[in-house]
C-alpha cells in the first residue's frame, strides 16, 4: 500500500495543479463573461446565471481531469454509468436542493421579479437583494434579511409591488351623515389633487363607499410611486391634506356616537351640595 501511494504522488500532484489552474481558469473566465454581458442591457439575475453556468462547465471539465489523471481506469463513461446507477438514490437524498436549482434557474431566466423589485410571497416581504441558484435574499423593510428557497417563490404567487413606476394607492375618509355628500366629495377630491408627488393625469376617485357606524365613508384612490417609501409619504400627504380641508370647510369627521337605550323611565335627580 505504501509502495502504491508513494507511486501515485506523481499523479495526486499534477491533479491538485490541474485543480488549482481550474480556480484560476474559472475567476479569469467569469471576468470575461461580465465584461462581455456588462456592455449589454441583460437583466442582473441572468448575469448571475451565466457566471453560475460558465463557472460549473469550467470546474466540472477540471475536476474530470483531475480524476482521470489520479485514477488511470477512470474514464467520463464509467462516470456516468455510475450516475446511472445511483440517480435515484441521489434524486431522492438531494430532492430538494435539486428542486431549488431547477427553480433558480427558471427564476433567472424570466423577466419578472429583478433584483431591486419589492415583492410578497407566503407572508414574506422585501427587496430582491440577490439570486442565486438555492435560494434569494430578500432584504426587509426594517432591515432584516431573509434567505428563501427558490421553490417557494417558483410554486407560490409572488407579488411584485414595484413592477411599475407607479400603483395605486387608497384611503378611506368618513364624514357626518349630516354633511352633503357631493359638496364632501367635491373638497376631499380638490384637496388631493393639490399634492406633489399624485399624478393627476390618472385623477383621483372619490368614491361613497359604506354606510358606517357614525359616518358615510368615502374610498379616495390616487396614483403615485410604486415603492413603500412614496405609499407612506403620499399617504401621510393626503391624509393631513383631507383634515385641513373639511376642518376649513365645517364637515365634521365624527368620533364614533354611542347611542343608550334605557327600557324604563330613567329618574334624574338633582346633586346636594354641603
Amino acid at each position: 500500500m505504501a509502495e502504491g501511494f508513494a507511486a501515485s504522488l506523481p499523479s495526486i500532484a499534477i491533479a491538485i495543479v490541474v485543480i488549482i489552474i481550474t480556480a484560476i481558469v474559472a475567476r479569469f473566465a467569469v471576468r470575461i463573461a461580465d465584461a462581455m454581458t456588462g456592455k449589454s442591457s441583460i437583466r442582473p439575475s441572468l448575469k448571475n446565471l451565466i457566471d453560475t453556468l460558465v463557472k460549473l462547465a469550467i470546474w466540472l471539465v477540471g475536476l474530470m481531469i483531475a480524476l482521470i489523471i489520479m485514477l488511470p481506469g477512470f474514464t467520463p463513461a464509467s462516470l456516468i454509468a455510475g450516475l446511472g446507477i445511483g440517480a435515484v438514490a441521489i434524486g431522492f437524498a438531494f430532492q430538494d436542493i435539486f428542486e431549488n436549482f431547477l427553480a433558480g434557474v427558471l427564476i433567472m431566466l424570466r423577466e419578472k421579479m429583478r433584483i431591486g423589485d419589492v415583492i410578497e410571497c407566503e407572508g414574506i416581504s422585501g427587496k430582491v437583494e440577490h439570486i442565486t441558484l438555492r435560494e434569494t435574499h430578500i432584504r426587509k423593510l426594517s432591515g432584516e434579511v431573509t434567505l428563501v428557497p427558490n421553490s417557494i417563490l417558483f410554486k407560490n404567487p409572488v407579488q411584485i409591488l414595484t413592477d411599475q413606476t407607479q400603483r395605486r394607492h387608497d384611503i378611506v375618509a368618513g364624514v357626518s351623515y349630516d354633511t352633503d355628500l357631493d359638496h364632501a366629495a367635491s373638497v376631499i377630491r380638490s384637496a388631493v389633487e393639490k399634492i406633489d408627488g399624485i399624478d393627476s393625469e390618472k385623477g383621483v376617485d372619490v368614491f361613497a363607499s359604506e354606510f358606517n357606524s357614525s359616518s358615510v365613508d368615502f374610498t379616495v384612490r390616487w396614483w403615485a410611486g410604486s415603492k413603500p417609501r412614496d405609499m407612506w409619504v403620499t399617504r401621510d400627504a393626503v391624509i393631513r391634506s383631507i383634515k385641513r380641508a373639511l376642518d376649513d370647510a365645517g364637515i365634521e369627521i365624527p368620533f364614533p356616537y354611542v347611542t343608550h337605550t334605557f327600557k324604563g323611565p330613567v329618574p334624574i335627580g338633582t346633586c346636594k351640595q354641603d
